[in-house]
């Protein structure tokens, strides 16, 4: 197993909503953050937390790794938590990620099919495994070179499997700068938070049955 995490959230300043009715809020979160609380009093303060204080009846719907900043959404009830949850399952969320890869993607564009199961002695690490690993799929378009052997790529996961984008750009022998569990010593030297951001998604409201379409753009 992998030394345990010494937890140092941002400071928190104020909640970024990028959109919000009755029933559901988005929010920006911040790399470095916990979407919902860790095990033990020092991995409490999260994304929930910091919204209940304003939010109290605020509901997980879905996750964003600690190191991954970017659009998260919360349900203000519980039933659009589980109409949200459904969505989800479902795969009838639209989610786009923006990164930042070592070296230069050679194809415009790709599909990326590797299965996914945890590492278990190298927990919360996951890994390729096409005996037992559970099918992932992700969908990748480069965007730009960049002029320090980088790539910026866009990212579309079909399926929502635990550090998918962070296995599967590994894979491909470009791992995200920043990436302490997937990364190699270059990449990972390259930043000091991962970049990786959620940018984009989008879905049928639930109950207004409009369609909900927000972005939220990163520089990195």
């Amino acid at each position: 197993m992998l030394p345990p995490l010494i937890y140092t959230p941002p400071p928190h300043r104020s909640l970024k909503i990028l959109f919000q009715d009755d029933t559901l809020i988005i929010l920006n979160k911040p790399s470095g953050l916990l979407s919902v609380p860790g095990r033990g009093e020092d991995k409490q303060d999260c994304m929930l937390s910091r919204l209940l204080t304003e939010y109290p009846s605020a509901l997980t719907v879905h996750r964003l790794d600690m190191s991954t900043s970017g659009i998260l959404i919360f349900a203000l009830n519980k039933q659009t938590q589980r109409e949200l949850g459904s969505l989800f399952e479902h795969r009838k969320v639209y989610k786009r990620y923006v990164a930042r890869v070592q070296g230069k993607v050679e194809n415009a564009k790709g599909v990326i099919e590797q299965p996914l199961i945890t590492d278990w002695p190298n927990r919360p690490k996951q890994k390729i495994d096409y005996a037992s690993g559970k099918p992932s799929t992700t969908r990748y378009t480069l965007k730009s070179y960049n002029d320090n052997n980088t790539s910026d790529v866009l990212l579309e996961p079909v399926t929502g499997r635990s550090h998918q984008l962070r296995v599967h750009m590994s894979s491909l022998g470009h791992p995200i700068l920043g990436d302490e569990l997937y990364g190699t010593l270059t990449s990972r030297n390259a930043s000091d938070r991962l970049l990786l951001h959620s940018e984009s998604i989008a879905f049928t409201h639930p109950e207004t049955q409009k369609l909900v379409s927000v972005c939220s753009a990163e520089e990195f």
